[in-house]
């Protein structure tokens, strides 16, 4: 059993994006960050049910496939699911769908108290209000032999690497420019020591770096 983590950040190191609106939730920059994993087969496959065969393949497709293989639970916080966004809305089920690609047990990190949802295809999201080592508990109990990820946003993410509770992290860098959002690396000196670091360049740019234990 491993903690893992996988995160997109852009060339600056921002995790986020700032450029949303009502009318492009997610922001004009946000597909430019995660559009070489989007494109991907495995993410159209498990994503978008498109079973197709579309979708590229190789070294990104790799990294898409390993980041849902071997997991048994998954942490996360709140804005990852959503809440952030319909904080007082008891009917809001996220923004992953009625079939989140998941499959497991999540804990999302929140101060909103929620009962647990529990969606198609496996997925039941568990909403705590708890420290991260806590959360990773209570996650380690459920995933078994599996792994366990935390995968997101960048704040939760930072919070479980400056405790020393990641034993892998995979970033994927995108060859773009943010200039704003949330910093993977702040307050993160050093992290590399401990960690031995490998680096990948796939076709589309995107330069994969996997710090292991």
């Amino acid at each position: 059993m491993a903690v893992r983590v996988d995160l997109m950040i852009s060339l600056d190191g921002f995790a986020t994006t700032t450029d949303q609106t009502p009318e492009v939730p997610f922001g004009e920059d946000w597909p430019r960050l995660v559009g070489a994993y989007t494109a991907t087969r495995t993410f159209r496959e498990r994503v978008f049910k498109d079973m197709s065969g579309a979708g590229t393949t190789g070294i990104d497709d790799d990294y898409a496939r390993e980041y849902f293989e071997n997991v048994g639970a998954e942490i996360m916080g709140a804005g990852m699911f959503g809440l952030h966004n319909f904080p007082d809305d008891p009917n809001w089920r996220g923004w992953w769908g009625e079939e989140p690609p998941f499959r497991v047990p999540v804990f999302v990190l929140t101060h909103t108290a929620r009962p647990s949802l529990e969606m198609a295809g496996g997925t039941t999201f568990h909403f705590v209000n708890t420290t991260p080592i806590d959360a990773l508990q209570r996650a380690e109990k459920v995933a078994g032999e599996k792994d366990v990820r935390v995968g997101g946003g960048p704040t939760v993410v930072r919070e479980f690497l400056k405790a020393g509770l990641v034993d892998q992290l995979h970033v994927a860098i995108t060859p773009i420019l943010l200039g704003r959002g949330i910093r993977l690396w702040d307050d993160l000196r050093g992290l590399e020591t401990g960690y031995s670091v490998k680096s990948e360049t796939a076709p589309s740019g995107t330069i994969h770096l996997t710090f292991r234990r």
